[in-house]
């Protein structure tokens, strides 16, 4: 809870993902990779309220194998926005913030959340999201990493694949900034109720990625820095760089 607002975390996991079909099945460490989900999201103090959202019995029996909570929505549900739109819609959750945390993101922690909803009980967004400074030259360059650029008070001006800013004039890279998105939101309850009955926009469909639609109608995305690294599933060789990036965080911890 953040000043008396209920504060749900809701978690899409979507069997027939376009890019790693089945991936959330899949096993890291030797264990579901969304059984890491749910512990982390289960420490975060500030959650009221942790479900997954699934389209799937194979995932629901996956998730109550490891004593997880679920709820089922939409096979056509096009995002994990959309998810998190159905559950708020049929009142399976009662909240005033609502976090998405996507279940292939294993690595993000209590910090990163605080870190997200740091601003969250001066109103002044619509949405919350986070980004964090590129510092590996392969990252600036990966259309597979959404990039933002903020304006002075840190809200988004803009998301995309593409390298942005681009540096017209000739700059040394040390003094190059680059920022990648880091794909969780939080959104205000009247922002869920407002991209209901939103339609795709071009930007969107031209970049895939859906916080354009955000943008092109108006609302508000307050992208705080965080320095903490995360590492998203979004292919199948992905899998093999997480389990050598938990190796090392269990390491770490030795």
């Amino acid at each position: 809870m953040i000043d008396k607002q209920k504060v749900a975390c809701i978690i899409p996991a979507r069997l027939k993902a376009t890019r790693f079909p089945r991936k959330m099945l899949s096993q890291l460490g030797g264990r579901p990779l969304l059984a890491h989900v749910w512990e982390r999201a289960n420490s975060v103090a500030l959650f009221d309220h942790v479900v997954f959202a699934v389209d799937s019995q194979e995932i629901a029996d996956l998730i109550e194998g490891f004593g997880g909570n679920y709820l089922m929505t939409s096979e056509s549900c096009p995002s994990g926005t959309d998810r998190l739109i159905e559950v708020m819609k049929r009142g399976d959750v009662q909240a005033d913030i609502w976090v998405n945390w996507q279940g292939d993101e294993p690595f993000i922690g209590e910090q990163m959340i605080l870190d997200l909803l740091q601003t969250a009980e001066k109103c002044d967004s619509d949405v919350w999201t986070l980004k964090k400074r590129i510092v590996s030259p392969v990252e600036i360059y990966n259309p597979h990493m959404a990039k933002v650029v903020c304006d002075a008070n840190g809200f988004a001006l803009y998301f995309s694949r593409s390298t942005i800013p681009f540096y017209r004039d000739a700059t040394p890279d040390h003094l190059k900034v680059f920022f990648k998105h880091v794909g969780i939101y939080a959104f205000t309850q009247s922002a869920l109720e407002k991209l209901s009955a939103m339609e795709p926009c071009p930007l969107e469909q031209a970049e895939q990625l859906e916080q354009l639609r955000f943008l092109y109608n108006g609302l508000r995305i307050k992208a705080h820095e965080t320095d903490r690294e995360v590492m998203g599933i979004d292919l199948p060789e992905d899998l093999a760089k997480a389990e050598a990036f938990l190796a090392n965080l269990q390491a770490s911890v030795v």
